[in-house]
C-alpha cells in the first residue's frame, strides 16, 4: 500500500509581492513533469542510470519463464487477488485466506513479489535502486527505484500472470490474535487486480460500487470478505493493544494526460484498512522470523515520543471546554492516546485532521534501524503497537524491503548473511535520509498541483482554521477540499486552532502558492 504525498505547503517570505496584494492568477502552461524532475534533482536524487543496467535490463528480460521452479510452493491454483490504487501499476502483493474448520481461525497468506529473485545484489540495477531507495510518486509522473519494464511487468504481481513470490503466512485467531506464523517461497497467480476505490464502498453494502472484475470473480468476492474479515479482527486486538488511528482526509489532484484537472478528497476507507491490517500482520511475520532465527537486519520503528509532555498538553488544550477535559499519562501511552483520537474524530472532525497533524509531528517520523541478530529486545513500533515489526511488502518501491528479502532467502535457505551489519546500518541511514527527500519532493509537487487546480476558483469562499502562526505568516486550511495556504491579508490576531471565513485571491503553479485573504 502507498502512501499519498503530504499536504503541508512551501514556506516562503511574507514580503513577496503577491503577499502585498491581490496579484492576478495566470494560466501560464506549466510543465509539471519537468518541474518534478527538478524538484528531485533538488533534493539530491540523481536520476541518470547506473552504466550496465541496460544490458542487465535485456538479459532479465531475455531470460525470464514463467512457471514453478521446483523449490517453490506451487499455489498457483488459490484465487489470489491484489487491491492497490486506481492507478497502481506495481504491484507488490497478493492475498489469500481460508477459514480452519472447527476453530473459527482463518489462516492468511499474504504473496510478495519476489524481485531479490530478479535483481541480483550488487548488480547495477540493485546499485541504483540502493542509491534512490524507493520510488518516488508525484501527481504527473513517478521516478521508479526499479526500471518499469521490472516493477509494473515482470517483478510485478500483475493478473493473469504467473510470479514468483514470497509468502507471509499467519493464522488470526478470533480474538485477532497471530498464531503459527510461516515464511516460505512459492509460485502465486493474480486473479483479480482490484481498487479501493470500488472494493471499500462494496464492503459497506454498496453493491453497485462493485467494478467488473469483482463482479466477474465470485470466489474473488468471497475471499475479499473473508480477508476483510480476517483483517477486522487483527485490527481491533492492535488497538486494544494501543496501536494509533490517524485518518485525515487530503485533497489529491485528479490528473488527465499529465494535466491536473480537478482535486478530490481522499479519505481512508475500509478496502485501505483492510490491506494495511493485513500487510502489517505479514511486516510482524517477517521481523518475528528474523529475531527467531538471530539474523540481523533492518526494522521499521517510531520510538516513543521524546516530546510526549507535549502532547499531553496539546490534547488537554483541546478538550479543555468539555466537562472532563483529557488528561493522558506522564508516560508514552499509545492506547490513551488512540482512545483520544477516535473518540476527538467523532466529536470535532473539522479541527480533527490539523490536531492529528501536530501529534503526528510531535511523535516524529517511522525510521529504519540496525537490529542485531543478538539483540534480546529488537526496537519497536510505538504507532503500530508492534514490538517487532520490518518493512518487507513492497519491495518493487522500498529498497529497504529488497534488503529484507534477501536476507529472509538467505534464513531459508541456511546461507550466510547477504550483508553485515555495518551494510545494514550504513542502508538504514541512507534509506532514512532518501525518504525525507522523496516526502520533500512528493509534498512540493502535491502543493504545485492543488494551485493548479484552484487557478479557477478565485474569488471563491471557504472555512477554514488557522494552522500555523509564526515569523513566515499565517497559514489556513480551508474544510473543503481540504487544502493549506498563506493567509495574506487579514491575519492580525489569529492563532493556530482559530476558525476564519477566507477568500481565495491568488494562485501560482510554478512556485506552489496559493493565498488566501481573510473575509
Amino acid at each position: 500500500m502507498r502512501r499519498a504525498g503530504g499536504g503541508a505547503c512551501i514556506e516562503r517570505s511574507v514580503s513577496t509581492p503577491a503577499h502585498t496584494s491581490a496579484a492576478p492568477t495566470t494560466h501560464e502552461p506549466f510543465d509539471f513533469a519537468e518541474s518534478a524532475a527538478l524538484e528531485m534533482q533538488r533534493e539530491g536524487f540523481d536520476l541518470s542510470p547506473v552504466e550496465g543496467s541496460d544490458a542487465q535490463l535485456a538479459a532479465i528480460i531475455a531470460g525470464h519463464v514463467d512457471g514453478a521452479a521446483d523449490h517453490r510452493e506451487d499455489l498457483r491454483s488459490l484465487s489470489w487477488s491484489s487491491i492497490d490504487n486506481d492507478s497502481s501499476r506495481d504491484l507488490d502483493q497478493v492475498e489469500w485466506a481460508e477459514t480452519i474448520p472447527g476453530t473459527g481461525a482463518i489462516r492468511v497468506r499474504v504473496g510478495i513479489a519476489d524481485v531479490a529473485a530478479t535483481v541480483a545484489q550488487g548488480s547495477p540495477i540493485d546499485l541504483f535502486a540502493q542509491r534512490q531507495s524507493q520510488t518516488v510518486y508525484t501527481a504527473v509522473r513517478n521516478f521508479p527505484m526499479l526500471p518499469f519494464a521490472l516493477s509494473t511487468g515482470l517483478t510485478s504481481l500483475n493478473p493473469a500472470e504467473d510470479r514468483n513470490a514470497l509468502v507471509a503466512e499467519f493464522v488470526v485467531a478470533p480474538d485477532g490474535g497471530v498464531t503459527d506464523r510461516r515464511l516460505f517461497a512459492a509460485s502465486v497467480h493474480n486473479n483479480a487486480q482490484l481498487a479501493y476505490s470500488h472494493v471499500g464502498p462494496w464492503l459497506n453494502g454498496d453493491e453497485h460500487s462493485a467494478d467488473s472484475v469483482l463482479n466477474a470473480a465470485p470466489a474473488v468476492q468471497l475471499q475479499v470478505r473473508l480477508q476483510d474479515e480476517a483483517a477486522q479482527r487483527l485490527r481491533a486486538h492492535r488497538q486494544a493493544a494501543g496501536a494509533l488511528d490517524f485518518r485525515r482526509a487530503e485533497a489529491m489532484p485528479v490528473v488527465a494526460d499529465g494535466k491536473v484537472m480537478s482535486l478530490e478528497s481522499a479519505v481512508h476507507n475500509r478496502a485501505m484498512d483492510m490491506i494495511e491490517d493485513l500487510m502489517i500482520a505479514a511486516n510482524e511475520t517477517v521481523a518475528t522470523a528474523l529475531s527467531a532465527a538471530r539474523r540481523s537486519g533492518l526494522r521499521r520503528v517510531v520510538k516513543n515520543p521524546e516530546r510526549w509532555q507535549r502532547i499531553v498538553d496539546l490534547v488537554h488544550t483541546a478538550t479543555a471546554n468539555l466537562p472532563q477535559p483529557v488528561t493522558l499519562p506522564a508516560q508514552p501511552d499509545a492506547k490513551a492516546l488512540n482512545e483520544f483520537l477516535c473518540a476527538e474524530r467523532d466529536r470535532n472532525p473539522d479541527h480533527y485532521p490539523d490536531l492529528a497533524l501536530a501529534i503526528i509531528k510531535l511523535m516524529g517520523a517511522g525510521e529504519y534501524v540496525l537490529a542485531r541478530g543478538d539483540d534480546p529486545d529488537p526496537p519497536g513500533h510505538f504507532a503500530l503497537a508492534a514490538q517487532d515489526y520490518a518493512h518487507s511488502t513492497a519491495p518493487n518501491r522500498r529498497f529497504a524491503d529488497l534488503v529484507t528479502q534477501r536476507v529472509v532467502h538467505a534464513m531459508l535457505a541456511n546461507a550466510p548473511a547477504p550483508y553485515t551489519d555495518d551494510e545494514l546500518a550504513a542502508i538504514a541511514l541512507h534509506c532514512n535520509e532518501r525518504d525525507k527527500a522523496a516526502r520533500k519532493v512528493e509534498r512540493a509537487m502535491l502543493k504545485r498541483a492543488q494551485a493548479q487546480a484552484l487557478s479557477h476558483s478565485i474569488g471563491h469562499h471557504y472555512k477554514a482554521i488557522v494552522t500555523g502562526a509564526g515569523p513566515k505568516g499565517i497559514f489556513v486550511r480551508v474544510l473543503q477540499p481540504p487544502v493549506e495556504g498563506m493567509l495574506v491579508h487579514g491575519g492580525a490576531g489569529l492563532d493556530v486552532g482559530d476558525r476564519v471565513n477566507v477568500t481565495l485571491v491568488h494562485t501560482d503553479a510554478a512556485k506552489a502558492f496559493i493565498d488566501f485573504a481573510r473575509v
